[in-house]
């Protein structure tokens, strides 16, 4: 890992918060912060008013509270379709998923919960096998607790 960078570092780096505020995000922050979790999937819909991160970014990864917990550096982007999804990558997210139709089952479950709905500002969203997403690995680089 680099060494502790200042507040004003940290400042002008894009935010990375996973999932939304709560016992979710906890997890999955937990995951990063211990190495379990190197890599992510999201929606590819929710990228559509920002650019995607490119290998060698940095992030801030933000905790329940707000605060900034960590730095990841993205080492790979691409983009395929939900049933394209290998399972390497998601055991790679560290959340102890080991067959894919878990993995995607957990997936679905928050991509169509009401908190997403209501950030995508579609009250009807789902998913399927063609519905692209995200898929970004990425590295540890710094603990900022």
């Amino acid at each position: 890992m680099t060494n502790r960078p200042t507040a004003a570092e940290i400042a002008a780096l894009p935010r990375s918060e996973f999932a939304f505020p709560g016992p979710l995000r906890d997890r999955l922050v937990a995951a990063i912060l211990d190495g379990r979790k190197t890599a992510t999937t999201g929606l590819a819909v929710e990228y559509e008013t920002h650019p995607l991160p490119e290998p060698g970014e940095q992030e801030v990864v933000i905790d329940s509270d707000g605060r900034p917990v960590a730095l990841i550096e993205t080492t790979d982007v691409r983009i395929a379709p939900l049933g394209a999804v290998p399972l390497e990558h998601a055991i790679a997210e560290g959340e102890g998923d080991r067959a894919l139709d878990t993995w995607r089952a957990n997936h679905e479950a928050f991509w169509t919960s009401d908190d997403m709905r209501n950030e995508l500002g579609d009250p009807d969203f789902t998913v399927d096998d063609a519905t692209p997403v995200v898929l970004m690995r990425f590295r540890l680089t710094a603990d900022l607790r």
